[in-house]
């Protein structure tokens, strides 16, 4: 049996494990705060989906958008991650990127 995990990975190569579960991206009270003046309060959320292993991202109609490999996505749409895409929350320079590592063991 193998289980994938999903990472975010920052421009600097840092790498956070993205939770199996619904994340809020943002200014305050998210789970992943950016403190950014492009990223609203509540910009974007991150949800994963159990029956398929990927990540989800939508934009809750942010001013400055949330982009996927540089490409504005649509408001309250849930867009599919793949590995190696690109997000960026607002305009500035932080760019995330997706990855993943593929554990393997014995029941």
């Amino acid at each position: 049996m193998s289980l994938t995990s999903w990472f975010l990975v920052s421009s600097g190569g840092t790498r956070h494990r993205l939770p199996r579960e619904m994340i809020f991206v943002g200014r305050d009270d998210c789970e992943l705060m950016l403190q950014s003046r492009s990223v609203d309060k509540q910009h974007a959320v991150l949800n994963y989906d159990a029956s398929t292993d990927v990540h989800l991202v939508k934009d809750l109609g942010s001013l400055n958008g949330t982009f996927v490999n540089d490409v504005r996505i649509p408001e309250q749409t849930y867009i599919t991650l793949k590995l190696e895409d690109k997000l960026r929350f607002g305009y500035d320079i932080l760019v995330i990127k997706m990855d993943s590592i593929r554990t393997r063991f014995s029941c």
